[in-house]
């Protein structure tokens, strides 16, 4: 017969367990719902875009930096209402003081107003065609931690940046009709994806020990007023700005990216904190799937054989540099 002390080392055993399991659904969820709400927001920007001032602008840096900034300025302005009603704004100014702050507004600089502006210029020039070379960004973040981090890749990790070249390859291989800037919307998709993956590399050094919801809120705000206040006037789009807003229609939509956005890396970010950044980072690159869908099915973008073969092909190897899926199904039987 079981002494009382044993059946409670058992209850207390069989609570932590259904605990962890919880905990481990609520990172999975937070991740899963981070890469359908960025695929949300690339959708949104490029309706934004699609509207007058911005769909007969001059230039190719002009209406995508706007847009750009006025998300990223929109998402940082949900987050701060966001963070004020938690208490934590004292915590935002105390780390812009720190070591690991200021490496981390490095990492947001290359994360925001470079990797976003890029995005969104492919976004422009390459229309869907550019989601899916973006997600190479879990490549580019292993190459980085490996030559920055010393953290050698595995045989899994060479073959899933092979699997992500082997797609982007794909999804170049045919040129879309009437696409006259496809390949310049491809390298600047690609340039995203590199500055992402160095934010991954400069976020690991400072932001063990900041706290997430403060470095997103840092993150989003920082972009959106770099890029407005520096960037936009230096590509001679100050007076589209105004425009833009007059227009108002375009920030109808500018807003309701900005709040998919800050979602997007609210729950990324808790997604990394439960069940580890190769997995938050696995799930949230399935926005390529979600932003290419929904760009197929609500703006008529042309849905090829070769960009439904890639966009898969990329997420697979993706998912397969930052995880080993099998370890997914292995700690969920546990």
């Amino acid at each position: 017969m079981m002494s009382p002390k044993h059946v409670s080392y058992g209850n207390a055993d069989d609570k932590m367990k259904a605990l962890n399991k919880k905990f481990r659904r609520t990172g999975i969820s937070n991740g899963l719902l981070s890469g359908l709400t960025y695929g949300i927001y690339s959708t949104l920007v490029m309706v934004a875009s699609g509207y007058d001032p911005l769909v007969s602008a001059a230039g190719i840096l002009a209406a995508p930096f706007i847009c750009s900034g006025l998300n990223d300025l929109f998402a940082g302005i949900f987050l701060l209402f966001f963070n004020a009603k938690k208490g934590r704004l004292k915590e935002m100014r105390r780390t812009l003081k720190t070591k690991p702050g200021k490496l981390l507004v490095l990492g947001f600089l290359l994360g925001g107003p470079i990797a976003n502006g890029a995005y969104l210029i492919g976004l422009a020039l390459a229309g869907v065609y550019a989601i899916p070379i973006s997600a190479t960004c879990a490549l580019f973040g292993a190459l980085f931690a490996w030559v920055f981090l010393k953290q050698r890749p595995t045989a899994r990790v060479i073959v899933g940046m092979v699997i992500c070249v082997v797609g982007a390859i794909v999804i170049n291989w045919t040129k879309p009709e009437g696409a006259e800037n496809f390949t310049l919307g491809i390298i600047f998709a690609l340039v995203a994806a590199v500055c992402w993956g160095l934010e991954g590399v400069l976020s690991s050094f400072g932001g063990a020990m900041i706290d997430t919801d403060v470095a997103v809120n840092m993150r989003e705000l920082i972009s959106g007023l770099v890029v407005l206040v520096l960037i936009v006037p230096a590509v001679g789009a100050f007076p589209l700005l105004g425009e833009t807003f007059l227009a108002m229609k375009p920030i109808y939509w500018l807003i309701i990216s900005g709040l998919s956005a800050a979602v997007s890396f609210l729950t990324w970010y808790k997604a990394n904190s439960t069940v580890g950044t190769a997995i938050g980072m696995s799930l949230n690159v399935t926005y390529a799937f979600w932003g290419v869908l929904f760009c197929v099915l609500f703006l008529n973008q042309p849905l090829t054989t070769t960009i439904v073969v890639g966009s898969i092909v990329i997420v697979a190897g993706a998912i397969l540099v930052t995880m080993n899926p099998l370890d997914l199904l292995k700690k969920e039987s546990e």
